[in-house]
């Protein structure tokens, strides 16, 4: 079975916020609401300049999924 690189996250005591949870490496969360990034493992193998790079490929990859879930949501 294939798993999702993307997940939607719901928490009732952040009713506004908007959460991503990317489920490859590097696993992070995004709070879309505010660009809030929280790394859950330590990457080791990039440099800072690389990984701040590949963090912001996979935020904006992040929102498409977004944007992709609203819109069948919407359907």
């Amino acid at each position: 079975m294939e798993m999702p690189k993307f997940l939607l996250g719901d928490n009732t005591d952040f009713p506004e916020d908007i959460f991503i949870l990317h489920l490859e490496y590097p696993r992070f969360i995004v709070n879309l609401k505010n660009d809030e990034l929280e790394l859950l493992e330590e990457v080791e193998e990039l440099s800072d300049a690389e990984l701040q790079n590949e963090m912001t490929a996979l935020v904006e990859l992040a929102v498409t999924f977004y944007d992709r879930e609203m819109s069948r949501y919407e359907e």
